[in-house]
């Protein structure tokens, strides 16, 4: 499927995807059809679900926050009509809470700062309409990211300090 500027399916999934570390809100709502879902958005904060172009970059925003130097690389790009896979790795530094939520949009869990780096790689769907991305899905490497970071095995003092931040997040929200 390609856009009238010429710009294929594959090329719009993979910018929304490089967007999420760096875009504006303008970006979004270039790429990010109004009516878009993100599958991945029961676990994010409740500002993640609305859907449409407002989401996704509430969705930015709470990675970013939590990941300093958010970056993808992108590994593979394989299109079927208007339905897209993109074989990604992400990686940044944990340098914020990353707090993620139950389908209820009540606090889950927090993850305080580790300040350790991560790289994990990531499988991102897309489906694209009218030259906009309008569903997302993914398949992530969360324990690697975990392992990375230092969340898992939490060593005891680690439990502790995620207590205090979920304590914290909830007071917060």
């Amino acid at each position: 499927m390609s856009t009238t500027a010429g710009v294929s399916a594959g090329e719009i999934a993979v910018r929304s995807i490089l967007i999420m570390a760096d875009g504006e809100r303008s970006d979004f709502d270039e790429l990010i059809h109004p009516r878009a879902v993100n599958q991945e958005g029961k676990v994010e904060p409740p500002e993640c679900r609305v859907g449409g172009p407002e989401a996704f970059y509430a969705t930015a925003r709470w990675l970013r926050t939590a990941f300093e130097g958010l970056a993808y690389e992108i590994h593979h790009v394989v299109a079927d009509g208007n339905l897209v896979a993109v074989n990604t790795t992400m990686s940044g530094r944990h340098v914020a809470p990353f707090v993620v939520y139950t389908p209820d949009g009540a606090v889950d869990t927090a993850f305080p700062p580790t300040g350790k780096t991560f790289a994990v790689t990531q499988s991102h769907w897309f489906r694209i309409e009218d030259d906009k991305v309008v569903e997302h899905w993914a398949n992530r490497d969360d324990l690697g990211q975990a392992q990375q970071l230092g969340w898992v095995p939490p060593t005891p003092a680690y439990l502790f300090r995620m207590a205090r931040a979920k304590s914290r997040a909830k007071r917060a929200g």
